[in-house]
């Protein structure tokens, strides 16, 4: 009994310093609290989108609710690569079924975990998605495919079971915070979305060197596939698309290929780029990075027109004369006006 009591209490000493320990992303790295936040919102909406800065930085599900009716909500995290789009798409469906899941396309050009730039920084965007799942089969599996060559080698599966393994050094950057947000985070995003107002220009003619091949992966493929089948097994309609941007590149040869995957298998596409003019998209104006990625003014305009495209392709009921949606929306919007008056006044 003696034993047994030991170990449980060394179990919860365990327990409290690793939620201490783990880092919160409520400042400057916003990006790492995105993918947690969407289970105390999980259920009741009919659209839900995944993929990387593309859908949580570029579209606003306020927007899509206020014009249209749209529940929606974003499951994105920074450089979200297309495996764990995934398996974030298999979690989704165990919390919910919407009408329609959205997958952002632009990740489909990194096919393994090697070909996305520096290991330090990969693993930070490993983190970013994968700290933030509950446990679960999906969560397990996600990790296995998003391990990079250099976490294999040195065991890196376990420190995702166990991040205390991989964050017990950070006891000297602790601050109020992480005491404060042990158990609770306090909300970063809107539905999902991220939210800039800060306006930064384009100055660049974001002029890219060819690349070496215009040919995507087997691996991209295989998980695209495996969208396609999950979504059609649970009754769910998959819509790709390509959100605006100026870079990073998306070119035609990777659109052509998408476009006929997609055209094969009955699978809409739509590719926001050509429609920018339409859209109305100023990047002297929407953009918060230098045309990277759209700010709020930008997301709201995006939105607009995915939302009416969403509503006439995709036969999505709008939801604004329905009492509980109209109530529940009416907290979801009056959050999103008072964050985004307070962003703008911070940097105004």
């Amino acid at each position: 009994m003696k034993k047994l009591t030991a170990l449980a209490g060394a179990l919860l000493i365990l327990i409290l310093l690793q939620a201490v320990l783990m880092p919160k992303y409520l400042g400057r790295q916003r990006e790492g609290g995105l993918i947690r936040e969407y289970y105390a919102q999980a259920g009741g909406h009919d659209v839900i989108f995944v993929g990387d800065c593309e859908v949580y930085e570029n579209i606003s599900p306020i927007t899509l609710w206020r014009e249209q009716g749209i529940p929606a909500y974003i499951r994105g995290s920074p450089q979200q690569t297309v495996w764990q789009s995934y398996y974030l798409m298999e979690e989704t469906l165990r919390y919910e079924t919407p009408k329609v899941m959205v997958y952002n396309v632009l990740a489909l050009k990194y096919d393994t975990p090697q070909s996305t730039g520096n290991q330090r920084y990969r693993e930070a965007y490993n983190r970013m998605c994968l700290d933030g799942m509950r446990w679960s089969d999906s969560k397990w599996k996600s990790i296995q495919a998003s391990l990079t060559r250099e976490e294999k080698q040195w065991g890196g599966a376990l420190t995702y079971v166990f991040p205390i393994l991989r964050f017990h050094d950070r006891w000297q950057d602790l601050s109020a915070d992480d005491f404060r947000y042990a158990f609770r985070q306090e909300a970063v995003t809107d539905c999902g979305y991220l939210m800039q107002t800060e306006v930064r220009p384009i100055t660049d003619d974001y002029v890219s060197a060819p690349v070496a091949s215009y040919r995507l992966g087997d691996n991209s493929w295989y998980y695209l596939d495996k969208m396609a089948r999950l979504c059609q097994e649970k009754g769910v309609e998959l819509v790709l698309i390509k959100s605006s941007a100026l870079y990073p590149v998306w070119w035609w040869e990777w659109d052509e290929q998408v476009a006929a995957w997609a055209e094969e298998r009955g699978i809409r596409y739509l590719n926001l780029i050509p429609h920018e003019a339409e859209i109305g998209i100023d990047w002297n104006t929407d953009t918060y990075d230098g045309g990277f990625h759209l700010n709020v003014t930008g997301a709201e305009k995006e939105a607009s027109y995915l939302g009416a495209w969403l509503r006439e392709n995709c036969g999505l009921p709008d939801r604004r004369e329905d009492e509980a949606y109209a109530a529940l929306w009416a907290e979801k919007t009056a959050a999103y006006d008072a964050r985004k008056e307070a962003l703008t006044a911070a940097f105004s």
